[in-house]
């Protein structure tokens, strides 16, 4: 067993270094190292940290494979897909898909813009799902295919370094292959590939140049990290003290973005598809660490981390839609890590829609890159035995607090709400705070643009990653407070500096809401402003403002999005119509307000087209020292609710 003290990995067992003075005895508890130190007890500890390092590889698995699914493992998945007839049809899915490989060419390096990430991708995606063929079925030809690959790829002159998710994402798919085919590989490809893993993944990971990762708090710290473990562990009989110097690198590295991302309460920061991205990596590590050495050094039990399954299956609506906030995707279909931590926190719940996802499984999933890890991972599980959650409302803190409500988790036509608050300046994050998304009758009522093509933007030169209030990143279309369904004063910004958390909510049934003081993202431009976000008796949702001024007056635009077609009825309801259902949009206020809808037509040559979509809501001014009070309720048939500010509502 092994504890981490300040980035370095200790033995929880006494060890006696025999010909110190003193016997060298040195403990590791499991909060805090006890530690009696004379100047002699000193020199002790620093020979204890070596050998330390050398009982870390000594705990590794000595033979191949040892990545994931160890050697013999094979026999026993086998049987759990047996026994399941989705979890057969996604494995006969993933070996129709390597038949199809075995007549295509090796990807080839081909950099669009800075990235070569989609080639790393793509042979990640090839190289792991050829490798578990091989495995599950001991055909020759799929090890040929990815020993034919695996050769292509580490003839390349480097993996694009300057991009360092290129690199990790091409040394884990080398990584498993080397592993996972170690046995049948000639002892000149094993050379060759080990050296690319080597020479073209790892030692650029110790350049300065190269390696910021090692301090980010996002994505990039668990997709880099994770990639480069998988290198050292698949070497590290060869190559022990590099490999454990990239373990012992991850482990410090790692908790920086575990705290950012997951505490106090799970909310990843950067949204759904970057969820799947970070967090799938970071689990890949977890994963590869548990088998390989025995442990991952308790990192899976930092705060927040274990509840994060809860964000991202909480996320998604009733209509299969995620809510999108941020630089975000729709949709992912079946998401591996889901997996892994319903194992590891034993609740099956946490997989109630990714068992939909597998009994439906089809040939697109198989576009997953690590789709061999659902199977590792999930086999066991039968769709049966998985049942609902009980849950109607999730909510977590930190960069980016959100709340999740509905009415159901069985209805297709249940209702679904999405709140998102926290700050502009979290990476990836737009000026959405305070937005919402909305699903009733089995359709999305109110949307969110969610991401555009970073290349599309960054090859007409837009200074995208600069998230300063000036910035042009502020200026594209889908980026700004106008464009999300959130408040906007004197077409002015959200201020990127400003933050805003979930500061209360209902979980009761038949009144779920959640409360946000917006007030800080509009500095300077009203004196306060604050949403609440309700489901009123799972029939209507309500999103009630509370603007106050303070010496001048504030012009005021409420936003939503949607795909439906609009019209005003009258001066206070506007009537969406979609695939043949209809709901009601109606606004209650204690001023004057102008009913109006907007195009979406973007305003640069470099923003993505929005077709099928409008803005609807309404424009006012509220004057100085006074208090707007505004209600808008969306429902199938107009309904009236209770008039209460949000100081009241309980």
């Amino acid at each position: 067993m092994y504890n981490i003290v300040d980035g370095k990995i200790y033995s929880l067992t006494p060890i006696r270094r025999e010909g110190l003075p003193g016997g060298g005895k040195i403990y590791s508890m499991k909060n805090k190292l006890f530690l009696t130190l004379t100047f002699i007890g000193l020199l002790a500890a620093v020979a204890f940290e070596s050998a330390a390092q050398t009982q870390v590889l000594s705990t590794m698995e000595q033979t191949h494979p040892r990545l994931l699914l160890l050697k013999g493992e094979e026999k026993q998945l086998l049987q759990n897909i047996e026994k399941n007839p989705g979890w057969n049809k996604l494995h006969l899915a993933i070996l129709t898909e390597c038949d199809q490989l075995l007549d295509q060419p090796p990807v080839e390096r081909i950099q669009i813009g800075k990235r070569l990430l989609d080639k790393s991708r793509e042979a990640l995606r090839r190289i792991f799902q050829l490798s578990y063929a091989y495995r599950t079925t001991g055909k020759v030809q799929y090890f040929k295919r990815a020993e034919k690959e695996m050769l292509a790829i580490s003839a390349f002159e480097d993996w694009n370094p300057s991009h360092f998710l290129d690199v990790a994402e091409m040394t884990m798919a080398l990584a498993i292959g080397y592993d996972w085919l170690y046995d049948p590989l000639s002892a000149e490809s094993k050379s060759l590939i080990k050296r690319a893993i080597i020479e073209k993944g790892i030692e650029p990971s110790f350049e300065n140049k190269y390696n910021g990762f090692l301090k980010a708090q996002h994505n990039w710290n668990q997709v880099c990290n994770a990639g480069m473990t998988f290198g050292a562990l698949a070497i590290a009989e060869d190559e022990p003290a590099l490999a454990e110097k990239v373990i012992q690198r991850s482990v410090k590295s790692i908790p920086l973005a575990i705290d950012h991302s997951y505490k106090p309460d799970g909310a990843y920061p950067e949204g759904f598809s970057y969820w799947g991205y970070g967090t799938s990596f970071n689990v890949l590590f977890n994963s590869a660490m548990e088998k390989a050495i025995g442990t991952d050094f308790g990192l899976s039990e930092l705060p927040g981390y274990l509840k994060t399954a809860g964000f991202m299956q909480h996320i998604v609506g009733p209509t299969g839609l995620a809510y999108n906030w941020g630089d975000s995707g729709l949709k992912e279909g079946l998401t591996p890590a889901m997996f892994w931590f319903a194992s590891k926190t034993d609740d099956p719940t946490l997989l109630w829609s990714q068992m939909e996802h597998l009994e439906n499984a089809s040939s697109r999933l198989v576009s997953n890159r690590i789709l061999p890890a659902a199977l590792i991972w999930g086999a066991h599980y039968q769709s049966s035995k998985v049942k609902a959650p009980k849950e109607l409302l999730w909510t977590g803190q930190g960069p980016s607090p959100v709340a999740y409500m509905r009415t159901s988790w069985t209805d297709p036509d249940a209702i679904f709400v999405g709140f998102k608050t926290g700050s502009p300046s979290v990476n990836h994050a737009h000026m959405d705070v305070g937005s919402f998304v909305v699903d009733a009758q089995g359709e999305r009522w109110a949307m969110d643009f969610g991401s555009q093509g970073y290349n599309s933007l960054e090859s007409k030169g837009v200074d995208l990653w600069n998230r300063s209030q000036n910035s042009q990143r502020w200026e594209v279309f889908r980026y700004n407070n106008m464009a999300h369904n959130t408040l906007t004063f004197n077409d002015s910004l959200q201020r990127v500096k400003g933050y805003a958390k979930i500061d209360g909510v209902s979980s009761k049934a038949s009144n779920l809401f959640a409360i946000s003081d917006l007030s800080d993202l509009y500095t300077g431009q009203v004196q306060s402003a604050k949403r609440g976000v309700a489901i009123v008796n799972k029939k209507a949702v309500k999103i009630q403002d509370e603007i106050t001024t303070g010496a001048k007056a504030a012009g005021l635009r409420w936003n939503m999005l949607t795909a439906a077609e609009a019209k005003i009825v009258n001066n206070h309801t506007i009537e969406l119509t979609q695939n043949g259902k209809k709901m009601f949009l109606r606004f209650d206020a204690n001023h004057p307000i102008e009913l109006q809808t907007w195009s979406t037509k973007p305003t640069h040559s470099y923003d993505a087209e929005n077709p099928g979509t409008i803005f609807v809501g309404f424009t006012t001014t509220v004057p100085a020292q006074s208090t707007l009070q505004v209600s808008a309720v969306l429902s199938e048939k107009i309904v009236k609710t209770t008039k209460a500010s949000l100081a009241d509502w309980k």
